[in-house]
């Protein structure tokens, strides 16, 4: 059973306390908030606000990025954009303004903290930034995401994340290879040993990576690659 939720008037002005856009659409805003669990009919629920708000955050966001970071290779950007668009970032976001006892959904489900939950405010997010886009475009959503996005675009470790998933997913772009990992080496005696892995995609040459297991050799492996290639930058040719 879905909770008992503001409506109207109401609604609009706690939406404009939340995110400083003040909606004329209350229709709109009421269905941006509406979870598929809660809707009443087909088409009433803000999954086609979803995806829209998706592509209204990327543009926003991949712009704010591209002036932010102008020495910045698109590798770099690629990934600092995929960690802000992200349902996690979103969900954060949602939760950083109160959004959460604005939506409509299944009680069972908003309640939840686990990633169902999540999820759910994300989602809530995305079709909200769709909502104003609707009603006065780039301009009008623009405000919201700097002003919740862009302090994250900042932040250092966005431009990195797990090596090997972030290897993976561009020799699959860039070379349409996979990547492998061989082990090439252990030293060391068993409560101390050090493993070296090498690291091949397609016909480019290999890199070694070295650790104290197999999975930190294949990080650092992977870790040279990204960074031969120029997908993620050199800390050695940091300034």
């Amino acid at each position: 059973m879905a909770a008992r939720k503001l409506t109207g008037q109401a609604l609009a002005e706690m939406a404009r306390e939340r995110t400083g856009y003040a909606f004329s659409d209350i229709e709109r805003l009421e269905r941006a908030l509406t979870h598929s669990s809660a809707r009443r009919h087909a088409g009433a629920d803000n999954e086609r606000l979803e995806f829209l708000g998706d592509r209204v955050l990327g543009l926003v966001v991949a712009e704010m990025l591209f002036k932010a970071f102008p020495g910045a290779p698109e590798g770099e950007l690629a990934v600092r954009l995929n960690a802000l668009v992200s349902g996690a970032t979103c969900a954060d976001v949602a939760e950083e303004i109160g959004l959460a006892d604005l939506i409509r959904a299944d009680t069972g489900l908003k309640t939840l903290t686990g990633p169902n939950g999540r999820s759910t405010r994300a989602d809530a997010m995305e079709a909200l930034l769709a909502a104003i886009y609707l009603e006065g475009g780039l301009e009008a959503a623009r405000p919201l995401i700097e002003r919740h996005w862009g302090p994250r675009s900042r932040l250092a470790q966005g431009a990195k994340r797990d090596p090997k998933t972030e290897l993976q997913e561009w020799a699959h772009q860039s070379v349409a290879a996979t990547p492998v990992y061989s082990i090439a080496g252990r030293e060391g005696p068993d409560h101390e040993p050090v493993f070296t892995v090498t690291v091949s995609v397609g016909a480019l040459e290999p890199t070694i990576g070295r650790g104290r297991s197999k999975r930190e050799a294949e990080q650092a492996g992977a870790a040279a690659m990204l960074q031969r290639e120029g997908v993620w930058p050199n800390p050695e040719d940091t300034p």
